[in-house]
């Protein structure tokens, strides 16, 4: 299918509207996100603002009273890993249908790092896909003056819709999300050093070992080293099971976090894997990848010709929110 065509139908959707808000100063953000919220109160919709910390006050005070009847959530907490920030915009409307049900998304804002944009701009293209033809509305705040101008591009890439100074018009550069999500699949840049491991099945455990052991010593507690090992034997798992029976795994420290690697030759077949949480007696695929996603504090994935990446990232004494 033509990108041109899935534009289309992003634009034509009767029920899912994915609109981006382009805004400049908190009297901007105030006025584009208020009434939008507003708006879905007023008809009876369910609505979760989740946005980062600093301004969440300011929100509740232009809402006044009824900032009670809304959901709130840190966007700095909740989407410190933007892998998961879907999954609990998934759980919200599930909770809700089959009736209409409103969100404010803001997983860009000036301080994230460019491998955090990135994958935030990934998520911002799957929301297209996950809501396709589903009673919802997401407005996604995005700051003209403080983000950089590619981010701003990208959030037209992302968005059938856009709204700026009060006017709503379809986006000219809207993109199939597929299309996205392979723009986002670049090199990742190479550690100086790292150390290195190849597996195959019936290994797994010897590579768990030896993970644990080389991460004595560099600044995880006990917590946070679990999490990044148990992170690592889903990955393991998936490419024994799914990646062609073993890969490689790398490991190295970078600034305040600690990484780990693993790269197979599997294809990643659904777009949205690990994007939903599963359920306990679900057999549906995406269990391994929604564990990682919980775990780690940033993941970054790439899809290509040769096979798949998986980068896993743990900051040193940073909680995690357990799954």
């Amino acid at each position: 299918m033509s990108e041109g065509t899935q534009q289309s139908e992003g634009s034509a959707d009767p029920d899912f509207d994915h609109p981006a808000l382009l805004y400049q100063g908190l009297d901007g953000y105030l006025d584009g996100v208020g009434g939008f919220v507003r708006a879905g109160l007023e008809a009876g919709e369910p609505v979760l603002v989740a946005v980062p910390r600093p301004r969440l006050g300011p929100l509740r005070e232009r809402l006044g009273d009824t900032a009670g009847a809304v959901a709130f959530a840190d966007m700095t907490e909740l989407g410190r890993n933007p892998g998961r920030i879907l999954a609990a915009l998934r759980e919200f409307a599930d909770r809700h249908a089959p009736g209409r049900s409103r969100v404010v998304g803001e997983p860009i804002w000036p301080q994230r790092s460019p491998a955090e944009v990135r994958e935030a701009t990934r998520h911002e293209a799957l929301i297209n896909l996950a809501f396709r033809r589903r009673p919802v509305s997401v407005l996604c705040p995005y700051d003209t003056a403080g983000l950089a101008p590619q981010v701003v591009e990208d959030a037209h890439r992302t968005h059938p819709v856009m709204l700026q100074d009060g006017r709503r018009r379809p986006s000219d550069g809207y993109c199939a999300p597929a299309r996205v999500c392979a723009d986002c699949d670049t090199a990742l840049p190479q550690p100086p050093h790292s150390e290195q491991l190849g597996f195959t099945a019936g290994e797994l455990a010897a590579v768990r070992s030896w993970l644990d052991d080389r991460l004595e010593g560099w600044g995880l507690d006990r917590d946070r080293r679990r999490d990044l090992v148990l992170a690592v034997g889903e990955a393991t798992g998936n490419s024994v099971a799914h990646g062609g029976g073993g890969g490689v795994l790398r490991v190295w420290s970078e600034g305040a976090a600690v990484v780990a690697e693993v790269r197979d030759s599997g294809r990643l077949g659904d777009l949205l894997a690990g994007r939903r949480r599963p359920g306990l007696d679900s057999a549906e695929g995406g269990r391994g990848l929604w564990m990682i996603h919980q775990l780690c504090d940033l993941v970054e994935m790439r899809a290509a010709a040769d096979g798949l990446t998986l980068r896993m990232h743990v900051d040193t004494g940073a909680p995690v929110r357990r799954p």
